[in-house]
């Protein structure tokens, strides 16, 4: 079965570091979009970014040149680099993961088949 773990979430101050990962198995890796999203305290769940199969990505606007997402696809994992934290930046972060999600619609939540635990980030001010 598909499953998606992720790790590296924690407590740091404004301004800091985090980098997130993802480990899926399961699947035929190389062939997924992979995305990060993110629910804070009391909202409801919002796309962070994304990498499609070609490599190419994409960011919510609010986190451009702050997150970068990357994949190992030798490692079927894929990883977000998250720097210059703010304390809006404070959610949890899952992993979510399709084969088949339409370009125009990448932020959906509905194109994503599969989804992780989530790890928390907490962002300090």
């Amino acid at each position: 079965q598909v499953q998606l773990v992720e790790s590296g979430g924690g407590l740091v101050q404004a301004g800091g570091t985090l980098r997130l990962s993802c480990a899926a198995s399961g699947i035929n890796f190389s062939r997924y979009t992979m995305a990060w999203f993110r629910q804070a305290p009391g909202k409801g769940r919002d796309f962070v970014a994304a990498v499609r199969q070609s490599g190419h990505s994409y960011y919510k606007d609010s986190v451009k040149g702050r997150f970068t997402i990357s994949r190992d696809n030798a490692k079927s994992t894929v990883y977000l680099q998250m720097n210059s934290l703010q304390p809006e930046d404070t959610a949890v972060y899952y992993c979510a993961t399709s084969q088949s999600v339409i370009l125009s619609a990448i932020q959906r939540e509905d194109q994503y088949h599969f989804w992780g635990q989530g790890t928390p980030v907490t962002v300090s001010s």
